[in-house]
């Protein structure tokens, strides 16, 4: 694998990694509820997590998704019912006082989300199918997507989590918080439904 393939592997990262879906929902409320320093551990939890993923697909998981396709299934259902809890819990906060006391996501949620997360399985699996090479630089390649994929997402989480924390800063009215709120609260059911289509 030659280092020419960085530039590829970091705009399919990029691409995937900056369009919405469920990380980039829940930071941006986590951004508007807790504001950026105290969303610090779920945004760097995300790129971790991810990393990980890499290693796993990277070490034979991904030939398991190809024998056992209802593997992926199991991913979407488990995905799906924890965005739809995040979105329920959103919901039913009464104002951004009662949201502002629960607890941020924490950096080790944020990681194992991710192998619950269908998005991130599919940036994954496509990533080291795609952007590894087989034979004795194998390890390398792999290592060198993880890296890559590190150095791109972690930008790209930040930028969802400032605009939420943005919006924080911009809407001082506490009903004006509250819509926005509850709208991040239907984005994230509607993430998880995008799964299924």
């Amino acid at each position: 694998m030659t280092l020419a393939l960085v530039a590829p592997i970091a705009l399919y990262v990029f691409v995937m990694a900056i369009t919405p879906g469920p990380n980039n929902m829940m930071l941006t409320t986590s951004g508007l509820i807790f504001g950026l320093r105290r969303t610090l551990p779920h945004m760097f939890g995300i790129p971790f997590g991810g990393a990980a993923q890499m290693a796993v697909v990277g070490a034979g998981l991904g030939a398991v998704f190809a024998v056992e396709p209802r593997l992926q299934l199991v991913i979407k259902f488990a995905g799906t019912i924890y965005l739809f809890w995040l979105a329920w819990k959103l919901w039913r906060a009464a104002g951004m006082p009662e949201a502002r006391a629960a607890e941020p996501i924490s950096f080790w949620q944020a990681a194992l989300f991710q192998f619950a997360n269908p998005k991130s399985w599919v940036l994954v699996v496509t990533a080291i199918a795609a952007y590894t090479t087989p034979g004795p630089d194998y390890v390398w390649s792999v290592l060198l997507v993880m890296a890559v994929f590190v150095c791109t997402t972690t930008p790209c989480a930040a930028t969802w989590t400032a605009f939420g924390a943005a919006l924080k800063s911009l809407l001082k009215d506490e009903k004006w918080l509250l819509i926005v709120n509850r709208t991040l609260a239907v984005l994230t059911a509607l993430t998880a439904l995008i799964f299924w289509f």
